[in-house]
């Protein structure tokens, strides 16, 4: 089994408060999950209404399946002109992995 990770830091756009971030965020996660399949959540900067920090996880049997998912996260974040996406780090390991 492969399982993968990424997380997005994101500076978001017009938002003035917390209240604003998770209206903006919500549909965000929402296509996330469905463009991916993947779990989705928002992982950080909880207390700052401009950033953002998102994850994305998936467990799979084949590593190219995981790339695959993380990519197609990736495009989806960075196609969206309302967030400025900073930085996109990712991960992948194999179960039997020490």
């Amino acid at each position: 089994m492969w399982i993968g990770w990424i997380e997005f830091d994101l500076l978001l756009g017009d938002v003035h408060s917390l209240k604003q971030k998770r209206s903006v965020l919500r549909p965000l996660l929402a296509e996330l999950r469905r463009a991916t399949e993947a779990s989705v959540a928002e992982v950080g900067d909880h207390d700052l209404h401009r950033r953002a920090a998102i994850g994305v996880a998936v467990a799979a049997a084949g590593g190219d399946r995981v790339a695959d998912v993380l990519d197609r996260a990736e495009r989806l974040v960075a196609a969206h002109p309302e967030f400025t996406l900073l930085s996109a780090r990712r991960g992948t390991r194999r179960s039997d992995d020490d």
